[in-house]
């Protein structure tokens, strides 16, 4: 398995997307998240976009981050908000969201970002258990999603040496 930056756009990640969507619909009985992304948001400095690929070349899971500061929406100045973390369900339980994750906190960490922040849903135990055990705390609603009975916020604060 191996980390690879990839744009938010690229084949291989609209491939999963369009999985995770599908997913979120099955949980949640809708359309799956509509959250207004751009493919702008992931580039570095300001976000990063990675996908992992297993022996094969496979793209077998995903996630992102992207700047958010403050703002009406329940933002904090030096927020990193994760998005699309997902891992396809054949290759589950082998420690790749877990990798992902700290991927994901290192380069936010490293341009300079306070808090990693994130916003899940009630129809998401796996989620949620795996936040929760990396160190993320729940939190003040934020996000698209902030007035959703369903949806989870957590934040994690980063530590920097």
């Amino acid at each position: 398995m191996f980390i690879q930056p990839r744009p938010f756009d690229h084949p291989d990640a609209v491939k999963l997307n369009d999985q995770v969507q599908l997913e979120y619909a099955e949980r949640y009985g809708d359309e799956g998240d509509i959250t207004p992304l751009d493919p702008s948001m992931f580039l570095p400095p300001r976000g990063l976009y990675l996908l992992t690929y297993d022996e094969l070349g496979r793209p077998v899971a995903t996630g992102g981050w992207r700047t958010q500061n403050h703002n009406d929406e329940g933002y904090l100045d030096g927020d990193a908000e994760i998005k699309r973390m997902f891992v396809v369900p054949e290759d589950r339980g082998r420690g790749l969201a877990r990798r992902m994750l700290a991927a994901l906190e290192d380069d936010a960490r490293a341009a300079g970002r306070l808090r990693m922040v994130l916003e899940t849903g009630d129809q998401q135990p796996e989620a949620i258990a795996l936040y929760a055990s990396s160190g993320y705390e729940v939190c003040d609603k934020f996000g698209y999603y902030r007035t959703y009975d369903s949806s989870i916020c957590m934040a994690k604060k980063l530590q920097h040496p």
